[in-house]
């Protein structure tokens, strides 16, 4: 798990600990005290299964693209989001995804998520 920083400083991403939550995904995060980072990597293919959670999120699409479902059951809708464009995800909107390349993300979580929807079922 990710300690929170508590001063001001600069965290490299390849100094960040990396974890693999699903085999085609790789995360590193960067925790403050009211926010958290986590640059994400999906190979091609990934799925994340549909989740929800409290904290608002963001997903800056850096490069690649990706296929997000929303919505509640039954009413569910698709979109697409690419390389330079963000998806905001309030708190508690069920959504999934799939990579539909290889994609580089970073996603913001406010209040810090200490278990990210990815995490939901692992001990």
């Amino acid at each position: 798990m990710s300690q929170s920083v508590i001063e001001a400083g600069k965290f490299p991403w390849s100094e960040q600990p990396a974890d693999r939550p699903i085999p085609t995904l790789e995360r590193r995060k960067v925790v403050g005290e009211k926010a958290m980072v986590a640059r994400v990597v999906l190979d091609e293919g990934c799925v994340v299964p549909v989740h929800r959670h409290e904290n608002e999120q963001l997903a800056c699409v850096i490069s690649g693209k990706l296929r997000f479902t929303v919505g509640e059951p039954g009413d569910e809708r698709e979109i697409d989001i690419a390389g330079g464009e963000v998806m905001l995800l309030p708190s508690n909107v069920p959504h999934g995804v799939v990579a539909l390349e290889e994609t580089v993300v970073l996603d913001v979580f406010t209040p810090v998520a200490e278990k990210m929807g990815i995490d939901q079922g692992r001990d």
